[in-house]
């Protein structure tokens, strides 16, 4: 980690390729950009017309003519040529000029615990037709333990828990790197795809795709703990007459249909501490799991965490944006790694 911290602090920028959003850290600017990662392209002339907010407020709004595409899903860029095309409109001519002019352009990118070589290679391609002349690749997972605060280059155990939009990946630290971790191919939007179902099923109503996180509109209160409201109010589509329809849902049968996704990723946690070596279990036992990412703020998500395995479950402060802040706090020089001399005979 000591060689990777000293080519970091010599990046210039470092982005965060995420599946819901892009942020990008400038050196000594701080984060500049905290997007959604979408864009709209005019099928016709190929033409960019919108792209980040703008652009995902246009999603089922369009004629057939304009096309919403995301060129970053699970954590993995897609569409390279899009990807860049995305991050140039999202810098802006002011810093795109600013990181041209810097000899030998540096920049660090975040990616997947498991990414194979394409994935990363598809990410160091999308940063050098930025101008980058080297890419530095970090693991979201110590990326995001480092934004968080978590002092992963002690011989400590420290649990992280990043709840993305495509997946939820679990992983323990110690000395500066990863011991065990595993990935569970379930987040936000699987999240949100059960209640969708739920509300498809139950209630024979469909949520309009513009709802903003249809977990958002289903839950209210206290989310997934019973001490929520007993009933909450959904706007939709009629399934049969594809009319404007207005229900009641119990947010009890919400809470189950949520629940049933998540159980995935309290397998994964278990297989995490069975990999682990008892005694960075046991120091997890008193500091319990950090819980990072979008998806962490999902209501009641991290009582149920507590409940299932026992161990105190915390919350970042700003668990969005992390992984971009530990990108930052290396680039910035801010992380000073536990030399380990070796002993001479």
């Amino acid at each position: 980690m000591t060689a990777s911290l000293e080519q970091l602090r010599r990046c210039h920028f470092a982005v965060d390729l995420g599946a819901a959003r892009t942020r990008v850290y400038v050196k000594g600017a701080g984060l500049v950009v905290d997007q959604p990662s979408a864009a709209a392209v005019n099928t016709r002339t190929g033409a960019l017309i919108a792209v980040g907010e703008f652009a995902e407020k246009m999603t089922g709004r369009t004629p057939d003519y304009i096309r919403v595409v995301r060129p970053v899903s699970g954590g993995t860029v897609v569409d390279i040529e899009m990807a860049q095309r995305m991050l140039r409109h999202l810098l802006g001519d002011k810093i795109r000029r600013q990181l041209r002019y810097k000899p030998r352009l540096r920049a660090a990118a975040c990616t997947p615990h498991d990414a194979d070589p394409l994935a990363q290679r598809a990410t160091i391609e999308t940063l050098v037709g930025l101008g980058a002349r080297r890419v530095e690749l970090v693991d979201t997972l110590t990326a995001a333990a480092i934004g968080c605060g978590l002092p992963v280059e002690r011989p400590e155990a420290t649990m992280i828990m990043v709840c993305g939009a495509a997946a939820t990946q679990v992983a323990v630290l110690s000395l500066g790197a990863i011991v065990t971790a595993e990935r569970v191919p379930v987040g936000g939007v699987a999240v949100d795809h059960a209640i969708v179902q739920h509300l498809r099923h139950q209630h024979e109503l469909i949520l309009p795709s513009q709802s903003v996180r249809p977990l958002q509109l289903a839950l209210s209160g206290n989310g997934l703990s019973p001490h929520g409201p007993s009933s909450t109010e959904i706007h939709g589509r009629d399934v049969a007459t594809g009319l404007a329809r207005c229900v009641q849902v119990d947010t009890a049968a919400v809470r189950d249909a949520i629940e049933t996704p998540l159980t995935a990723v309290l397998d994964g946690i278990g297989r995490v501490l069975r990999n682990c070596p008892p005694d960075l279990v046991a120091d997890l036992a008193d500091r319990g799991i950090m819980m990072v990412g979008g998806s962490a703020l999902l209501p009641g998500f991290d009582q149920m965490l507590r409940e299932a395995t026992g161990m105190p479950v915390h919350i970042a402060d700003r668990p969005d944006i992390c992984a971009a802040q530990g990108l930052g706090m290396m680039l910035e020089g801010r992380i000073q790694p536990l030399e380990l001399n070796p002993i001479s005979a």
